[in-house]
């Protein structure tokens, strides 16, 4: 394990419902102070074995001494971190994986680009680019397939020049646009309203294809974040590889050590 990451069991300060997801806040100095935008934490969600595994979650904030998350209920692991309240113990490993990079110029215009449970970890990149670039720049779309389903739009909103800078799409209509927001990309490119921007994306993988399709159309520099199924989390398993680019051929790299954030033009899409 990298001296940079930790193990330790954190207390917990504050555990509620976010409309359909769940808000867990810990402390944990250590993992606040080497935390970036992009990497994760490995929570163990229930007793020592039951489950055996622990359960990836992209850091939502980092500040002071506390470490926060957002999650979904999805399985029985999820659905066991559900039942614990402030004052319990979790078991923590993080920092972990490989964060976004930040641009160089603080005249680069960015554009995040999110859909569902990938929000959070968007939410914590545009904090930082605002403290360290202000919120001039910055555009956010973000897609859900309901309105409920939304996470994160108000603290997108506030970081908003305008109505312009935060837009919101929803499969059914029922918030934004209606339809996919890598449709809200496009049609924003295509109108020259971004002028090269910078792409970071966070999402389910179909979006995330997309998205890098149309930033490789339109020549530009995109860092996506990927899920996927991780059971030590710490690059020794190789159980969550996926094909990147390799010069001439391709090689597999591991998304919990390697990533999960990765330029998208070294991504293989299509396998």
């Amino acid at each position: 394990m990298s001296s940079s990451v930790r193990q330790t069991k954190c207390r917990i300060l504050q555990h509620e419902c976010d409309g359909n997801f769940r808000r867990l806040v810990f402390e944990a100095p250590e993992i606040a102070a080497l935390a970036r935008p992009g990497q994760f934490v490995h929570l163990l969600c229930g007793g020592t074995h039951d489950p055996l595994l622990r359960r990836p979650l992209s850091i939502y904030r980092a500040e002071a001494d506390q470490v926060a998350v957002l999650y979904e209920i999805r399985g029985r692991g999820t659905a066991l971190l559900a039942e614990k309240k402030p004052g319990d113990l979790v078991d923590v490993i993080g920092p972990l994986g490989t964060g976004f990079t930040l641009p160089d110029s603080p005249t680069q215009q960015i554009v995040l680009v999110g859909g569902g449970i990938g929000a959070p970890p968007l939410s914590f990149l545009a904090s930082t680019i605002a403290k360290s670039f202000g919120c001039e720049r910055l555009t956010t779309m973000i897609g859900a397939q309901t309105a409920e389903k939304h996470i994160c739009a108000d603290e997108f909103r506030g970081l908003s020049v305008d109505d312009n800078a935060c837009l919101l799409a929803t499969d059914d209509g029922s918030c934004g646009h209606s339809g996919l927001v890598t449709d809200i990309l496009r049609e924003r490119l295509k109108s020259e309203s971004l002028i090269s921007p910078m792409i970071y994306a966070c999402g389910p993988t179909p979006m995330l294809k997309a998205v890098a399709l149309i930033a490789k159309e339109y020549h530009l520099k995109c860092q996506v974040s990927l899920e996927a199924k991780m059971a030590c989390g710490v690059g020794a398993c190789m159980g969550c590889v996926i094909k990147v680019h390799n010069g001439g051929g391709c090689k597999y790299v591991r998304v919990c050590h390697e990533g999960p954030v990765f330029d998208a033009e070294e991504v293989v899409w299509d396998e």
